[in-house]
C-alpha cells in the first residue's frame, strides 16, 4: 500500500508562490535540498498539475548538465527524470520525461494506485492538492514553512469544502529557519467521507 503525500513549501502566511509564480523568497539551501532529495528519491510516483509539471520540465531535465550546478541540484535532476509522473491537465497534449497525462481526478483510480506496492506517491500543487483533499485521498501532508511573509500569491491549497482532521506526526527545523510540519490524515472522519 502506497501513501499519497502532499508536499508544499509555503510562506508563513500560507502562500506557495508569489505573483507570477515567484518562489525567490524560498530558503532552499543545501541542507533542505538534500533532505528533499533523500525522501523524494524514495518515491515511486510523482503526481503534478500542468503548471507544476511545466515549471519542473523547464529546468530539471538538464539541470545536471551545468558544470557549476551544486551536487544537490545535479542529484535531484536525475531523481526527477527517473521517477514516473502523472500530470493532471485538461489542456496538455503531450508530456515527456517519464510522464503520462490524466484528464480528471477519479477517486477509484487513485485508490487503485494507492493499493499498489512501492514507495510514497508525492503529490504537488495547490489546485490538485485541494481536489485530492476534497476526496480524502491524501495520507500525509508535508508543509515546509519558510521564515517569510509575502503578502499575496497562490494559497497552498485553493479554497474548497474539504475538512480533513490531521495528527501532527513530526516537526523538523533546518538551519535556514525552514520548519517541516508533517501531518497524518484521519481518513473517513470529515465531511469528505460522505462524498
Amino acid at each position: 500500500m502506497r501513501k499519497i503525500v502532499w508536499t508544499m513549501s509555503v510562506s508563513v502566511d500560507g502562500y506557495m508562490e508569489g505573483p507570477n509564480h515567484d518562489i525567490s523568497w524560498s530558503k532552499v539551501d543545501d541542507e533542505v535540498h538534500q533532505h528533499m532529495n533523500d525522501w523524494i528519491g524514495a518515491a515511486s510516483l510523482l503526481i503534478e498539475g500542468r503548471v507544476t509539471y511545466e515549471l519542473m520540465a523547464d529546468f530539471w531535465p538538464t539541470a545536471d548538465m551545468d558544470p557549476d550546478a551544486p551536487p544537490t541540484i545535479a542529484e535531484f535532476a536525475g531523481i526527477w527524470r527517473s521517477i514516473p509522473k502523472i500530470v493532471y491537465s485538461r489542456t496538455l497534449q503531450r508530456a515527456e520525461w517519464n510522464a503520462t497525462i490524466a484528464r480528471n481526478v477519479v477517486p477509484a483510480e487513485i485508490l487503485a494506485l494507492k493499493a499498489q506496492a512501492g514507495g510514497p506517491v508525492v503529490l504537488g500543487g495547490s489546485k490538485l492538492g485541494s481536489e485530492f483533499a476534497l476526496h480524502d485521498l491524501i495520507d500525509e501532508y508535508r508543509l515546509y514553512v519558510h521564515p517569510v511573509v509575502i503578502g499575496r500569491g497562490t494559497p497552498a491549497l485553493t479554497p474548497s469544502n474539504a475538512h480533513v482532521p490531521l495528527n501532527l506526526a513530526e516537526t523538523q527545523r533546518f538551519g535556514s529557519g525552514v520548519v517541516l510540519l508533517r501531518y497524518e490524515a484521519h481518513h473517513g472522519t470529515g465531511p469528505a467521507a460522505a462524498d
